[in-house]
């Protein structure tokens, strides 16, 4: 038994009228517009070497209690390298991927969680953004309500790298 189809030029032009029809009748949540803007927290002086180093000294110890091996990063206000720590047996590709969660918290002013969040729920157009990194592990360092510096984290799962991050987080008040 042979079943040949053809769609007539009507029966697809009904086909796409109907998707467009349905499409348009979902708002767009982007189009929302926001009376302040999200994230707005202005940067500070570029956080010291030393005060970089303590950070790292924390996130360092943090991941030896619980045993797991890290890289830390830690970047100035200005998404600049100041100070870095790999730990003995951290895997290789987590010195690249802590430098980039580091820079891209210090860029764009947010935990690296809140882009891992929103492509989860669907906003794609995060992807497009530039020198973007979408796991958890990057956390801006504030002070005083400006932004000093960035920390990332990577070597372990998304919530490890977090944890040792926040350790670092800990030392800037």
């Amino acid at each position: 038994m042979t079943f040949n189809f053809r769609p007539t030029l009507a029966s697809l032009g009904l086909v796409l009228l109907a998707a467009s029809a349905s499409h348009a009748q979902q708002p767009n949540p982007l189009d929302n517009v926001p009376e302040k803007m999200p994230f707005d927290v202005p940067y500070g002086t570029p956080i010291s070497l030393e005060r970089a180093d303590a950070v790292l000294a924390a996130a360092v110890a943090e991941s030896k209690a619980r045993n797991w091996k890290m890289v830390c990063a830690v970047m100035d206000s200005g998404a600049s390298l100041v100070s870095f720590k790999r730990m003995d047996g951290a895997q290789l590709a987590s010195v690249e991927i802590a430098i980039h969660k580091a820079r891209a918290s210090a860029k764009y002013r947010r935990e690296t969680k809140a882009f891992e969040a929103g492509i989860q729920n669907g906003l794609n157009y995060l992807m497009t953004l530039d020198d973007l990194i979408a796991s958890r592990g990057g956390i801006p360092l504030v002070e005083a309500g400006k932004i000093i510096g960035a920390i990332g984290c990577s070597g372990g799962t998304g919530s490890q790298d977090e944890v040792v991050a926040k350790a670092g987080v800990a030392t800037v008040k």
